[in-house]
């Protein structure tokens, strides 16, 4: 192996990978056997799992050369940078070594599309078949599936990669069609049913015969560009909900768009996404995914964007200030779950403690609940008076509580909720 050649590679295979968010990992069942490599639960990204845990995975494009000419991509083809491919063999070399040396616990690799996308996804899967039958690797491996490949390829990799992800990249057709016209919405959802259906039928295959192997573990997720078109965050979230709902998507992530070019048809270089929406838009999907909320219930026809100043619980406690303050002692856990200031874990605690004594503000405190958020909105057995705040004077006192937080601790802050 050319050292040299490979670094220079990695470099400019690894900066061009960057621009996928889609790479978090995730618990995967798949077990260490045979006393093979990996662990079971510059190119090096850090990914969590759903239980929080940190891991580094080795985050790179297979080839940067691209038939398509996507307006909003770095490697679109008429864009004049510096291209490179790896081989498969590097691919799998490279990960080995990293492995062998404790930089990485699993894989994230993608593509552009060369050839076309059966040639392009043959290779990608056969990276993981290498590394999982040649070299008996049981670390996390993340294939960015090609949209357009052929049914039978996306469920080979299904067979060896913990998790598969079609980037669905345009948040409607219409602006799909305007940025990336080679390419079909619909070759971009069909393999998410293929997967929705070869994971059900693997899970239930499963429940009969103990040895069937496992298939994507990890499950799905898809990504897209948000601000490189006029959509609204309702426009997003509706789209969001719908893949969690009928393709049982584990995860949608939200890509703010970064100008790279003076395209006419995208917003002007030095005009980036607002960190804030993206932030703003993962608040609201954790708000669908896990606190019962209606897409309805955060923005509207009337509201279709997201308020930047505050989190969309907290907007929409504000606007619903008719169901508080709640008793903290006596109310229902999905109503605790919309108190601002209250996580999952909390509100379960609340709901667990409240059976042995009455709670006070002391022992939310003790909880780990955001009492100085929560307060306009909960009555406990003592230390607050709940006043008749109006919504607004609420807002501006979180927003000059978050300030005052700022200015002593010297670091921005973002309250998730």
């Amino acid at each position: 192996m050319n050292h040299d050649r490979i670094t220079e590679k990695l470099a400019i295979l690894a900066d061009a990978a960057k621009y996928d968010v889609s790479c978090s990992s995730s618990g995967s069942n798949r077990k260490n056997k045979e006393k093979g490599l990996g662990t079971t639960g510059n190119g090096i990204c850090h990914a969590y799992t759903e239980d929080g845990r940190c891991v580094s995975l080795l985050k790179i494009l297979l080839t940067n050369v691209c038939i398509y000419d996507c307006a909003y991509c770095v490697s679109r083809k008429s864009n004049d940078i510096k291209r490179a491919g790896f081989t498969v063999q590097e691919v799998v070399d490279l990960t080995i070594n990293f492995y062998r040396r404790n930089y990485i616990e699993g894989l994230f690799i993608s593509s552009g599309i060369f050839t076309n996308a059966d040639y392009t996804m043959e290779r990608l899967v056969l990276i993981a078949k290498k590394l999982r039958t040649e070299h008996k690797f049981s670390g996390y491996i993340h294939i960015k599936s090609i949209p357009g490949a052929s049914e039978e390829i996306i469920k080979e990799a299904g067979l060896y990669a913990d998790r598969l992800s079609i980037n669905v990249e345009m948040p409607t057709e219409k602006s799909l069609a305007l940025l990336a016209p080679d390419k079909k919405r619909e070759d971009m959802i069909q393999p998410m049913k293929v997967l929705k259906q070869a994971i059900i039928e693997n899970k239930e295959e499963k429940k009969l015969f103990k040895k069937t192997p496992v298939f994507a573990p990890a499950g799905q997720s898809t990504q897209m560009v948000i601000g490189a078109t006029a959509e609204t965050d309702l426009e997003i979230l509706y789209l969001a909900n719908g893949f969690y709902k009928k393709m049982n998507m584990r995860r949608v992530y939200y890509s703010g768009y970064v100008p790279i070019s003076n395209d006419n048809r995208l917003p002007a270089i030095g005009t980036p996404v607002p960190i804030v929406r993206e932030n703003r838009l993962y608040q609201a999907d954790w708000l669908l995914r896990f606190y019962g909320f209606n897409v309805d219930e955060i923005v509207d026809k009337n509201n279709p964007l997201l308020d930047m100043e505050i989190d969309p619980k907290l907007g929409w406690a504000l606007r619903n200030m008719q169901c508080f303050p709640i008793d903290i002692n006596t109310a229902e856990y999905q109503l605790i779950l919309r108190v601002p200031g209250i996580g999952v874990q909390s509100a379960q605690k609340i709901v667990a403690a409240r059976r042995f004594r009455r709670l006070g503000y002391g022992h939310l405190k003790k909880i780990g609940i955001s009492v100085n958020r929560a307060r306009y909105f909960i009555q406990a057995d003592n230390d607050y008076e709940v006043k008749d705040w109006q919504p607004a004077q609420i807002k501006q006192f979180i927003l000059s509580e978050g300030v005052s937080k700022y200015k002593a601790d010297f670091s921005p802050q973002i309250t998730l909720f």
